[in-house]
C-alpha cells in the first residue's frame, strides 16, 4: 500500500515548500527543523495504521480508559541524511528502539555508481514494527539494501513502514518490486517524475545530507 500525503490539504505542504525553496533551504538549521517537522507529521499519519490496546490510567479524580499503541516500534534510518527525519519520528515514538545503516554511493569513472553498505547497528526485529525512514527515495537501491541488511542481522519484522519525504516514480516502482508486498507500507510526502543521470530527483530538493550538514568531500 502506498500513501502520498501531499495529495490532500495538509500542513506538511508548508514544510515541503520550504525544503524545496532554493533560498530558504540555505539555512541549514531551518532545513533540518523542517525535515524533523515532516517526520513528526508522518509519524502521526503512520500511528493511525498501528495496533492499539486499552490501558487504564489513574487520574487524580478517577480512572480513564486510553487506547495506546501496542506495537513494538523500531525506527531505522540511513546515515547521514536521515538523521533529522529520524529525530522527528523519535519525538513522537519516544519509547521506540533505533537502528542505523551507513550506505554510500561508490562512483565509477564512467559516472555510474554502486551503493555500498558499511555499518549496521540494530536490535532484534522479529515480531516488531519497523519504520525505515529516508528523506529521498531516488532509485530505491539504497533503501532496499538497507532493509536487507537490517533483516539479515535482526530478523524479519511483523510489518515495515517506509517513510520518505520525496520520492521518484522510479524509486517507488523499485521499492514495491523488491520489498515484501504483504508486510510493507510506503508513506511519501510527495512524488516527482524525473531522475537525472546522477540519480537526483527533479525538481526534488538537491542533496539532503549536504543541505542538513554541509557539503561532503
Amino acid at each position: 500500500m502506498i500513501h502520498i500525503l501531499n495529495k490532500e490539504n495538509t500542513i506538511l505542504n508548508k514544510f515541503l515548500a520550504q525544503i524545496r525553496d532554493r533560498v530558504v533551504q540555505r539555512d541549514s538549521m531551518r532545513f533540518r527543523r523542517n525535515i524533523e517537522r515532516i517526520g513528526e507529521v508522518m509519524a502521526y499519519e503512520i500511528s493511525r495504521a498501528l495496533d492499539y490496546k486499552t490501558q487504564i490510567v489513574e487520574t487524580p479524580l478517577g480512572e480513564a480508559a486510553v487506547e495506546m499503541i501496542s506495537d513494538k516500534v523500531v525506527i531505522a534510518t540511513i546515515l547521514r541524511a536521515g538523521l533529522p527525519l529520524h529525530q522527528g519520528f523519535l519525538n513522537y515514538y519516544d519509547d521506540a528502539e533505533s537502528a542505523f545503516v551507513s550506505a554510500y554511493r561508490k562512483s565509477s569513472k564512467d559516472g555510474s555508481f554502486k551503493v555500498k553498505v558499511e555499518y549496521i547497528s540494530n536490535c532484534k526485529l522479529e515480531g516488531k514494527t519497523l519504520i525505515l525512514v529516508d528523506p529521498m527515495l531516488a532509485t530505491g537501491t539504497s533503501l532496499v539494501l538497507a532493509y536487507e541488511a537490517l533483516i539479515a542481522k535482526g530478523g524479519e519484522p511483523e510489518h515495515t513502514h517506509i517513510a520518505s519525504v520525496i520520492a521518484s516514480e522510479q524509486g517507488i516502482d523499485y521499492a514495491t518490486r523488491h520489498l515484501p508486498a504483504r508486510s510493507t507500507t510506503l508513506w511519501v510526502g510527495a512524488v516527482d517524475a524525473e531522475l537525472t543521470s546522477r540519480s537526483y530527483i527533479v525538481p526534488g530538493i538537491g542533496d539532503a545530507g549536504d543541505l542538513a550538514f554541509g557539503e561532503k568531500l
